[in-house]
């Protein structure tokens, strides 16, 4: 009797953070269970300084990541070895390696980020844009001091495989939370843009997500609106944390950035809000879906991917975003309001190295543009509304849980080899067997 054993299969992500990563490493992993071909391991990680309590043992989807995770060594090397997480940290361990990243928000990857992708068999990243960089970002070496020039280039098969978003959590007939939705109904005002992502480092204007740029360009829009109500930005924002100290910088950048606006006689600042914490998926869902919440805005420098833009799209509301970058994928110019401008460099206040390298262009959305876009779909907001329901209408299809899934399953079968499959040997009960009983000693002399 023999019992075949699966391949094994270990996945390094950062499944259990509150983080992009976390979002969607928890996707692929539960991806890779479903597709049954592997015995799946799942080695946790960290995400910074990003809280790692993402994971709910009362929660289905979640338990299936939380049982399969590694709590001692491994007694055979991995068949399958998957890597979520930038490049500069690919590391092969199994037979077959696979790194997984969502890749780069610049027109550049740095050197570290190209030797990562060729230690793996295959790289799969979240975006065109992604893709395209990791393609096009080329270094010259030389090996010794007088060896010949050599050129570093990704040689690894790449492929797109997008986020994607669950329809069952995300959308207008999705669960929502009576509690935040009653926050939200303190708001005075009735039409909202509403921001989601981290206002990270980097002097004004010069911030990945561009959060200080879309408040100045916010009040400077609807300071001069005074014969009807001013609409309200909401901010659903943090910089390393969720800490009291990191909700008080927001709030001073914000007041600073206020401060800094000129009215002339008879004008006045609109209201922005700031949610600051941690939200479930069934809070987010109630942010975006808010009868308040009008338009969602995003003037980003760049995006691997941008997930909290394609959640928002399936609100059904408009998106105004930057016209670059990785969230392109999912926002088109017959679905969004995309803002124009052009790729800038990249200032220092915002360099990171080997993430964000200072010699490389991002995008710097154009201010009038910029202000043209909310003023139309604030004035003319029975317009943009088809847009959004379009938009909706698309992603739900396009980027749905189980669409990407499907196409998880496709790339599987594109590069991962057959693995000689471990059966072990069972063997049958063994018979006991009487042996004939020995002749007394004497007898045997005789004999």
């Amino acid at each position: 009797m023999t019992t075949e054993t699966k391949p094994l299969c270990v996945i390094r992500a950062p499944c259990a953070t509150r983080s992009g990563y976390g979002d969607m490493s928890r996707d692929i992993i539960r991806h890779i269970i479903e597709y049954d071909k592997f015995d799946v391991k799942i080695h946790s990680v960290n995400w910074g300084d990003t809280p790692m309590n993402a994971l709910d043992q009362n929660n289905p989807k979640d338990n299936m990541i939380i049982e399969r995770m590694i709590t001692g060594p491994l007694t055979r090397q991995p068949d399958l070895f998957i890597s979520i997480t930038v490049p500069n940290e690919f590391e092969p361990h199994g037979k077959y390696n696979i790194g997984i990243t969502a890749g780069i928000e610049t027109t550049a990857a740095a050197a570290p980020w190209i030797e990562g992708c060729n230690r793996m068999d295959a790289v799969f990243a979240i975006s065109e844009h992604s893709v395209n960089v990791l393609k096009l970002s080329k270094y010259g070496y030389q090996s010794a001091p007088n060896a010949p020039q050599q050129i570093l280039e990704l040689t690894k098969p790449i492929e797109v495989l997008h986020n994607c978003i669950d329809t069952k959590v995300f959308g207008k007939n999705a669960p929502t939370d009576k509690q935040l939705t009653e926050v939200l109904n303190d708001i005075p005002e009735e039409f909202c843009y509403l921001f989601v992502g981290h206002w990270l480092r980097g002097d004004f204007g010069e911030d990945r997500k561009n959060v200080g740029f879309l408040v100045r360009t916010f009040f400077e829009t609807f300071k001069q609106i005074n014969n009807k109500p001013k609409p309200a930005l909401i901010l659903k924002t943090s910089s390393a944390g969720f800490s009291i100290l990191d909700r008080e910088e927001i709030l001073n950048k914000i007041n600073m950035i206020r401060s800094a606006v000129q009215l002339e006689e008879g004008q006045s600042l609109p209201n922005v809000y700031i949610l600051h914490g941690e939200l479930t998926e069934q809070e987010m869902n109630t942010l975006y879906n808010h009868s308040k919440v009008k338009v969602h805005v995003s003037f980003t420098k760049g995006e691997g991917f941008g997930r909290p833009l394609l959640e928002a799209s399936v609100s059904g509301k408009p998106v105004i975003a930057s016209g670059w970058s990785g969230h392109l994928d999912f926002l088109g110019k017959d679905t969004a309001v995309l803002v124009g401008g052009q790729l800038t460099n990249v200032h220092e206040s915002a360099a990171w190295e080997n993430v964000i390298l200072k010699e490389a262009k991002w995008f710097s959305a154009d201010p009038q543009q910029a202000v043209n876009a909310l003023a139309a779909t604030f004035m003319e907001y029975a317009k943009f509304k088809q847009l959004g329901y379009d938009l909706a209408l698309k992603n739900k299809k396009m980027f749905s849980y189980e669409a990407i899934r499907k196409k998880t399953w496709e790339l599987l079968d594109k590069y991962v080899p057959e693995f000689p499959k471990q059966v072990p040997i069972v063997l049958p009960k063994l018979k006991k067997i009487e042996l004939p009983k020995l002749k007394k000693a004497e007898e045997a002399k005789s004999e």
